[in-house]
């Protein structure tokens, strides 16, 4: 079963992309983010054309995720965070497939911090790892997967030290990523490569990605139940290359379909 992770940063702009990266790389499952798209405005048939079923919450012009699956049907659990319910910003979905429950997040930027938008980062935060341990109690195998805006630690980063007052890697982000492991999810990538450097996003400015200028801020976590399924995981970082693409690439991972 190979899971995937994928900021498509504007779904209208970039069908031609991820219709290609899915007939290429046939992915079970994908998280997309950033849609940037209305409800109505969702390609759910084009999709279904290349075998995808997919549930989605959509937004005019800003945010927006979904999930897809290749010969099923997947089941909508939830459709938006709990916690707040006055946050009308479209950054959370989740649904089973196959007998495992999928949470595809977008968590918020923060930038510019400190300010307001810093301020809303870390309280989604709070939101996210207060729903998150409700999914852990539940004794289900679930996989928290999504663009999450933090880069965790020195390693995810191609300068660090250029990055100390951005929002993705002030201390109080990376204090709330590695809070919400504690509770005990797995980081499966850093997990497979536990002290290469992985890169996910690569900026369209400064020539970043001839560069390998890069940061790694989408990020797949499970929980207990499917850590010892996990075979591997990856980034198809050939995409960033291709014309008219997202700054980010596909981040996968895969796993076995039997426990045993």
């Amino acid at each position: 079963m190979k899971i995937a992770t994928y900021n498509v940063n504007g779904i209208g702009a970039r069908l031609p992309v991820l219709l290609r990266w899915l007939r290429e790389a046939k992915p079970d499952v994908v998280c997309l983010q950033e849609l940037k798209a209305p409800q109505e405005r969702f390609p759910a048939e084009a999709l279904q054309q290349e075998g995808y079923h997919a549930v989605w919450h959509g937004q005019k012009s800003w945010n927006g995720v979904a999930i897809l699956a290749r010969g099923a049907e997947p089941k909508l659990t939830r459709r938006g965070l709990p916690g707040d319910p006055e946050d009308e910003q479209s950054r959370y979905i989740e649904a089973t497939v196959k007998e495992v429950l999928i949470g595809c997040l977008y968590l918020p930027n923060g930038n510019p911090a400190p300010g307001p938008k810093f301020d809303y980062k870390l309280q989604w935060f709070e939101r996210l790892s207060a729903h998150a341990h409700e999914l852990l109690s539940s004794g289900v195998p679930v996989i928290l997967a999504g663009d999450y805006n933090v880069i965790p630690t020195d390693l995810d980063a191609y300068k660090p030290e250029r990055l100390i007052d951005d929002a993705l890697f002030r201390p109080a982000t990376r204090s709330a990523f590695h809070a919400l492991l504690a509770q005990g999810w797995t980081d499966a990538v850093r997990t497979t490569y536990p002290s290469d450097r992985v890169y996910t996003f690569w900026d369209y400015f400064r020539n970043a990605f001839d560069r390998d200028a890069g940061m790694r801020i989408d990020h797949l976590l499970l929980s207990p139940q499917l850590v010892s399924r996990l075979v591997t995981a990856g980034v198809d970082r050939n995409v960033r290359g291709w014309e008219k693409t997202s700054d980010h690439a596909p981040v996968w991972i895969e796993l076995t379909d039997d426990p045993a």
